[in-house]
C-alpha cells in the first residue's frame, strides 16, 4: 500500500482545529498555485490551528475515491464538520475563507464583481 504525502505544514495537536487536504495533480501550474495560496491564507487566518495534508494524486491515485476528487486541484475540508470542498487554484481568497467558514466580518465575496439588476 502506498504512503500518503508527508504534511506540509503541521500544527501541534493541541491546538489543531482545522484538518485540511489539498488534492493536487503532480506539479502543475494550477496545483502549484493552489498550494501557494493555501499556505498564505492558513498562516494569516489560521496560524497554529490547522494540519495540511498534500496528497498527489499522480503517486497514490486510490485515494481520489475516500473524498470522493472528480476535479484538480481540489481542498477538503474535514474538521470541523461538515467536510467542506473547493475545486481550483485558490486564487479568490474570499471565496476560500467563505467556503471554509473563515470569512472576515462584513467582508464581501464577490466584492469587485460586476453583476446587473433585473428591473
Amino acid at each position: 500500500m502506498s504512503e500518503r504525502a508527508p504534511a506540509r505544514l503541521p500544527a501541534p495537536a493541541r491546538n489543531r482545529e482545522y484538518d485540511l487536504r489539498l488534492y493536487v495533480a503532480g506539479a502543475t501550474a494550477n496545483s502549484s498555485a493552489a498550494l501557494r495560496n493555501l499556505e498564505k491564507l492558513c498562516e494569516e487566518h489560521l496560524a497554529g490551528r490547522y494540519h495540511l495534508e498534500i496528497i498527489d494524486l499522480m503517486k497514490n491515485p486510490q485515494f481520489a475515491q475516500s473524498d470522493q476528487i472528480l476535479a484538480l486541484p481540489t481542498l477538503v475540508r474535514k474538521e470541523p464538520a461538515p467536510v467542506r470542498k473547493v475545486v481550483g487554484n485558490l486564487s479568490n481568497a474570499e471565496r476560500v475563507l467563505a467556503a471554509l467558514n473563515l470569512r472576515r466580518p462584513g467582508a464581501d465575496p464577490f466584492a469587485g464583481k460586476e453583476t446587473s439588476h433585473v428591473g
